[in-house]
């Protein structure tokens, strides 16, 4: 099904952009026709990483902050980088540079989902101020004021690493 849903996608995105090639269409055509073709290949992209409709990944956060401060920081468009089809913003030039220079060190486990969803094989949004960063590595998870489910992975973070680890992996493989 998958290979399908594939040949389908390239099919329908090939198309897409020999008509607006062949019809030349007027500005406001060619926005519904980009929007339609954002929205329909992004649902299929983001499964694989928790970005928003305009690719911006972890809310916007600074990637680095979680490993140099004491608490993250919201970045800034003006600091924005391009990486795996994913944007990322940072708090400062410095942060931008540190990640272009090591992007994979700084990257969320689990494509930026919540690391305790993703051990109970689910893709939730997140919180990005509830973040572990745990042997190098930048664990996010889902907080509200009645659920903290970053407590709930640290009763039993070995368990639940390696449940998160092989859903993510089986999910990796699926696309």
């Amino acid at each position: 099904m998958d290979m399908i849903k594939t040949k389908v996608e390239r099919f329908v995105f090939t198309l897409l952009n020999l008509l607006i090639y062949l019809h030349k269409p007027l500005s406001y055509e060619k926005e519904l026709l980009n929007r339609f073709i954002l929205l329909y290949f992004t649902d299929s992209f983001r499964t694989k990483k928790n970005l928003t409709l305009t690719q911006l990944a972890v809310s916007g956060y600074d990637l680095v902050s979680y490993f140099n401060n004491d608490s993250p920081q919201k970045g800034n468009n003006v600091h924005a980088v391009v990486y795996d089809a994913a944007t990322y913003y940072f708090a400062s030039e410095e942060n931008k540079n540190t990640f272009k220079r090591a992007p994979e060190k700084y990257l969320p486990q689990y494509g930026g989902w919540c690391a305790y969803a993703m051990a109970r094989n689910k893709n939730i949004e997140i919180n990005p101020e509830a973040y572990l960063v745990d042997e190098g590595k930048l664990y996010l998870f889902y907080k509200t004021r009645w659920n903290n489910t970053q407590l709930k992975w640290l009763n039993n973070p070995t368990e639940l690493k390696q449940k998160a680890d092989a859903n993510w992996q089986k999910k990796v493989e699926q696309e």
